[in-house]
């Protein structure tokens, strides 16, 4: 009877760490389908579309911000080139 209670032990034992392994890989499994998403867009797609659009806003800013230090660049270019002239009237 040894024999079979150590078994049945083992069974016990084996079940346990297979219900928790499959435990495990559910709950893994959830949490892939929630950051990739199955249906509906996951958040590393979300993420990845506000990056871009973020990405594409600091690429217009970036424009809008060099033509602005040109505009101020040659706006104080003029003004040091010409203030003997304008100083004299």
């Amino acid at each position: 009877m040894a024999v079979n209670d150590r078994e049945s032990t083992l069974r016990t034992v084996d079940y346990d760490f297979q219900r928790e392994v499959l435990d495990k890989l559910v709950r893994l499994e959830t949490m892939m389908e929630t950051l990739i998403g199955s249906a509906q867009p996951g958040r590393v797609k979300l993420a990845e579309e506000k990056i871009r659009e973020l990405e594409r806003n600091d690429v217009r800013r970036s424009a809008y911000n060099h033509l602005m230090n040109a505009g101020i660049s040659a706006g104080i270019s003029v003004a040091v080139a010409f203030h003997r002239y304008w100083l004299k009237q």
